[in-house]
Protein backbone atom coordinates (compact mmCIF):
# COMPACT_ATOMS: atom_id res chain seq x y z
CA UNK A 1 0.00 0.00 0.00
CA UNK A 2 1.08 3.64 -0.70
CA UNK A 3 -0.07 7.00 -0.09
CA UNK A 4 -1.49 8.59 -3.60
CA UNK A 5 -2.46 12.04 -2.74
CA UNK A 6 -4.29 13.92 -0.15
CA UNK A 7 -7.18 16.22 -1.22
CA UNK A 8 -7.94 19.54 0.44
CA UNK A 9 -10.68 22.04 0.23
CA UNK A 10 -10.72 25.13 -1.63
CA UNK A 11 -13.68 27.65 -2.25
CA UNK A 12 -14.93 28.06 -5.96
CA UNK A 13 -13.14 30.71 -7.90
CA UNK A 14 -9.80 30.35 -5.71
CA UNK A 15 -7.35 28.56 -8.46
CA UNK A 16 -4.59 31.85 -8.18
CA UNK A 17 -4.85 31.84 -4.62
CA UNK A 18 -4.01 28.27 -4.45
CA UNK A 19 -1.59 28.98 -7.04
CA UNK A 20 0.33 31.88 -5.41
CA UNK A 21 0.23 29.63 -1.94
CA UNK A 22 1.06 25.92 -2.92
CA UNK A 23 3.13 26.54 -6.34
CA UNK A 24 5.49 29.87 -5.29
CA UNK A 25 5.39 29.99 -1.93
CA UNK A 26 5.50 26.35 -1.09
CA UNK A 27 7.13 25.37 -4.50
CA UNK A 28 5.22 22.24 -5.58
CA UNK A 29 4.70 21.31 -8.81
CA UNK A 30 1.54 22.04 -10.57
CA UNK A 31 0.02 19.16 -12.39
CA UNK A 32 -2.84 19.21 -15.19
CA UNK A 33 -6.05 17.66 -14.05
CA UNK A 34 -7.50 15.42 -16.36
CA UNK A 35 -9.73 16.65 -18.82
CA UNK A 36 -13.08 14.97 -17.65
CA UNK A 37 -12.13 16.55 -14.32
CA UNK A 38 -10.76 20.43 -15.34
CA UNK A 39 -14.19 21.71 -15.29
CA UNK A 40 -14.82 21.26 -11.60
CA UNK A 41 -11.92 23.63 -10.79
CA UNK A 42 -9.44 22.98 -8.36
CA UNK A 43 -6.00 22.80 -8.65
CA UNK A 44 -3.77 19.82 -8.43
CA UNK A 45 -0.13 19.79 -7.26
CA UNK A 46 3.11 17.45 -6.84
CA UNK A 47 5.21 16.94 -4.12
CA UNK A 48 7.87 14.40 -5.09
CA UNK A 49 5.70 10.89 -5.32
CA UNK A 50 2.50 12.58 -3.45
CA UNK A 51 -0.14 14.37 -5.10
CA UNK A 52 -1.93 17.19 -3.65
CA UNK A 53 -5.04 18.28 -4.72
CA UNK A 54 -7.03 20.92 -3.85
CA UNK A 55 -11.44 20.17 -4.23
CA UNK A 56 -13.67 23.02 -4.84
CA UNK A 57 -16.37 23.04 -2.23
CA UNK A 58 -19.23 25.72 -2.02
CA UNK A 59 -19.87 25.53 1.18
CA UNK A 60 -16.00 24.91 2.24
CA UNK A 61 -14.68 25.33 6.07
CA UNK A 62 -11.93 24.51 6.87
CA UNK A 63 -11.19 21.65 10.40
CA UNK A 64 -9.16 22.84 12.92
CA UNK A 65 -7.18 19.91 13.66
CA UNK A 66 -6.88 18.24 10.48
CA UNK A 67 -3.54 18.76 8.45
CA UNK A 68 -1.29 17.67 6.05
CA UNK A 69 2.83 17.81 6.88
CA UNK A 70 5.49 18.60 4.37
CA UNK A 71 8.79 17.64 5.44
CA UNK A 72 11.20 20.34 4.26
CA UNK A 73 15.37 20.72 3.41
CA UNK A 74 15.08 24.52 3.21
CA UNK A 75 12.49 24.83 6.35
CA UNK A 76 14.13 28.15 7.63
CA UNK A 77 13.60 29.53 3.91
CA UNK A 78 10.11 28.32 3.03
CA UNK A 79 9.01 30.19 7.01
CA UNK A 80 10.77 33.66 6.40
CA UNK A 81 8.82 33.33 2.29
CA UNK A 82 5.23 32.79 4.15
CA UNK A 83 5.72 35.55 7.12
CA UNK A 84 7.30 37.72 4.16
CA UNK A 85 3.84 37.25 2.25
CA UNK A 86 2.28 37.70 4.95
CA UNK A 87 0.96 34.22 6.45
CA UNK A 88 1.08 33.78 9.79
CA UNK A 89 3.37 30.86 11.28
CA UNK A 90 3.27 29.28 14.34
CA UNK A 91 6.12 27.11 15.98
CA UNK A 92 5.50 24.00 17.69
CA UNK A 93 8.19 22.33 20.00
CA UNK A 94 6.03 19.59 21.79
CA UNK A 95 8.00 16.72 19.95
CA UNK A 96 11.23 16.12 21.13
CA UNK A 97 13.94 16.51 18.13
CA UNK A 98 11.57 17.89 15.36
CA UNK A 99 11.25 21.81 14.66
CA UNK A 100 8.04 22.27 12.60
CA UNK A 101 5.26 24.72 12.91
CA UNK A 102 2.07 25.14 11.47
CA UNK A 103 0.11 27.40 8.44
CA UNK A 104 -3.30 27.81 6.77
CA UNK A 105 -3.33 27.86 3.25
CA UNK A 106 -5.39 30.88 2.30
CA UNK A 107 -8.57 28.85 2.86
CA UNK A 108 -7.87 28.34 6.21
CA UNK A 109 -6.18 24.61 6.08
CA UNK A 110 -3.79 23.73 8.36
CA UNK A 111 -0.24 22.83 7.26
CA UNK A 112 1.80 21.34 9.02
CA UNK A 113 5.98 22.33 7.59
CA UNK A 114 8.81 19.88 9.70
CA UNK A 115 12.63 20.76 8.92
CA UNK A 116 13.96 18.13 6.79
Amino acid sequence: MRLDHVQLPMPPGKEDDADLFYRDLLGLTPVAKPENLASRGGRWYGAGPLGVHLGVEEDQRPSKKTHVCFVVDDYEALVQRLEAAGFVTSSDSELAGVVRCYVHDPFGNRIELQRG
